[in-house]
């Protein structure tokens, strides 16, 4: 709760020194918009920038390996992040009310998207899934319905999809190592 409620706080340099942002850190800073997270960053706790409505793009760095529960929700001017290959888990409502993210990219790295982690992110147009073994909550609103899902052939996220209604374009067939052995 270091800044919790800053109302006026508009801007943040983290310093290089930090390797772990906590809990609610900078929750309801609704002036943030602009905010560098270093590298030596490797953990961001829960809901810390919750209600950041004034956020409108992360890049979230390599090393940090979960985007936890509610790091993002209701950061209604959230439009662009951008998440690296060492994260291995969306958290549970990570993303909620991001009413104004359009498109996201998970990479290979992730391994599991907790429920409602897209939540009423009305503007959702796309969202690519590129691990094709990556387990979705099973519910209508862990991703909106009206978002298209790119995934590979025969992948949990085509599965989702089917599941769910949501159109569904593949990347093809997921490409494994070749075994030159």
């Amino acid at each position: 709760n270091a800044f919790y409620g800053a109302s006026r706080l508009a801007e943040i340099r983290i310093p290089s020194e930090v390797t772990s942002i906590g809990n609610s850190a900078f929750a309801a800073c609704e002036m943030l918009s602009e905010i560098n997270i270093p590298d030596t960053v490797t953990s961001i706790g829960w809901h810390a920038f919750e209600d950041c409505t004034s956020l409108t793009d992360v890049t979230i760095p390599d090393g940090v390996t979960e985007i936890g529960w509610n790091v993002f929700t209701n950061c209604t001017s959230l439009r662009n992040v951008i998440i690296p290959d060492s994260v291995t888990r969306i958290g549970r409502n990570a993303f909620e009310n991001c009413t104004s993210l359009t498109n996201v990219t998970i990479p290979n790295s992730v391994v599991k998207i907790d429920s409602d982690a897209f939540n009423n992110c009305e503007a959702l147009e796309s969202i690519t899934i590129e691990n094709p073994e990556c387990e979705i909550y099973d519910s209508a609103i862990t991703i909106p319905n009206s978002t298209v899902i790119y995934g590979y052939d025969d992948s949990t996220a085509q599965d989702y999809a089917l599941a769910h209604g949501n159109e569904f374009v593949s990347l093809g067939k997921y490409p494994k190592e070749s075994d030159n052995g």
